[in-house]
């Protein structure tokens, strides 16, 4: 009898480099975030890199526009590695990256990646010259580059070139399908270009950025079959708050599914007040949700019904899902392991003993009308029974004496 396989295996790419992270190959899928400060002030953006950084982004890129944000760069390296951040940077450039990196040398040291864009270099010549330019930068201070096509800012003579081309076939393609290898063909070309100027294979990342799900799929199955250079996935202004999250969801998971990808950023739009770090953490747990990498813990719940007409335990997986993600930093400096720990947390009768049982530590809140007494499980043994005003503190003390006692010491 065969039995159905979970995945695909994982596409063979050109490992790169990044400053100690390494992206492609058989390295784990690495996650990188952005930060949306004015990277001139020095301050508020190391603060935010670090923020960025202790929730688990292994590389951050920065905003790299003019001047005064080029000056900036080594300030912040420098305050980072004071304070024992050790993140990579990215320098994201359009337009004049060129004259950027030349005139400030301390710039093109201190980062340890630059996005290019090749639909944003120059025209013509000029276009030539300046992204030769950036490649020779980054082949004299041996950094790795991010050719980064975005579908909003494509290549548009190589656009019309296509376009050309497509009229005068006799069954010419469907115009969207045309744009599609626009951005395909940009990042293949200008990755050859790079290489053909001193650029080696193994310092280079491509990504085609798209807005839509469908294309997004499209385009990087296509660059999976044409070459084996690394890949950054991110669905393109994703969005704002559940929309953004979605669409990000489906359109990676397809990808990672299939083997495809090896650096993901998830880029939301961050609602009024609302934490940068929350990229940070979408992007782990649809790693984590894969079964491709562990982060933090996840606490599996009940969505709740009418034998749950209390909010209690829609209350209680919450400061859980909170706790774990707080006491992680302490965990991990200690122990072994435990950001693979499964916790639930159910709300009633139905299905929660048995959920409980299924995960490494459980509880199983009253519903409506049942005895107010919660059974928690360990390793699907009920080890003691909660009840009383405090069941929240007593199981956060019954989860860290399990990881003490369950988890290898880190010593």
């Amino acid at each position: 009898m065969k039995f159905p396989s979970c995945f695909k295996p994982r596409r063979k790419t050109c490992m790169v480099n990044v400053d100690g992270v390494l992206v492609g190959g058989n390295a784990p899928i690495v996650v990188q975030s952005m930060t949306n400060t004015h990277t001139a002030d020095i301050d508020a953006t190391t603060q935010q890199i670090m923020q960025l950084a202790n929730t688990g982004s292994e590389i951050v890129r920065i905003t790299v526009n003019d001047n005064a944000a080029a000056a900036a760069v080594v300030h912040i390296r420098e305050k980072l590695d004071n304070n024992h951040c050790h993140v990579p940077l990215t320098g994201d450039f359009h337009y004049n990256g060129h004259k950027l990196l030349t005139d400030f040398p301390d710039c093109a040291q201190a980062l340890a990646k630059y996005r290019i864009n090749p639909g944003n270099v120059g025209k013509g010549k000029k276009r030539d010259a300046q992204f030769a330019t950036m490649i020779g930068l980054a082949c004299k201070y041996d950094k790795a580059v991010r050719i980064g096509v975005n579908w909003g800012s494509m290549d548009q003579a190589l656009l019309a070139e296509l376009m050309d081309e497509n009229a005068s076939l006799d069954e010419p393609h469907d115009a969207h399908n045309v744009m599609l290898e626009t951005v395909i063909r940009s990042a293949l070309e200008s990755a050859q270009q790079a290489q053909t100027i001193g650029l080696a294979k193994n310092k280079i990342i491509l990504s085609c950025k798209m807005s839509v799900v469908q294309d997004l799929v499209t385009v990087y199955r296509s660059l999976a079959e044409r070459d084996n250079y690394a890949l950054h996935l991110g669905l393109t202004e994703a969005g704002i708050g559940s929309k953004g999250i979605v669409a990000s969801t489906a359109a990676l998971s397809i990808l990672l599914h299939e083997g495809i990808g090896d650096t993901i950023r998830i880029s939301l739009t961050p609602e009024p007040g609302a934490p940068r770090e929350k990229e940070v953490i979408v992007a782990q747990e649809i790693l984590q949700t894969m079964g491709l990498r562990s982060f933090v813990p996840l606490v599996t719940a009940c969505p709740g019904c009418g034998r749950t007409t209390s909010t209690y335990f829609q209350q209680l997986a919450s400061q859980v899902q909170n706790y774990l993600r707080t006491q992680m930093p302490v965990w991990q400096k200690k122990f072994q392991g435990v950001e693979d720990m499964s916790v639930a947390v159910m709300g009633c009768v139905v299905n929660g003993p048995g959920e409980s049982k299924h995960a490494n530590i459980g509880i199983s809140l009253p519903g409506t009308g049942e005895i107010p007494v919660a059974p928690v499980y360990e390793d699907g043994v009920k080890t003691v029974t909660l009840k009383g005003d405090n069941i929240a503190g007593e199981f956060e003390t019954v989860i860290d004496a399990y990881v003490t006692r369950t988890y290898k010491f880190n010593g």
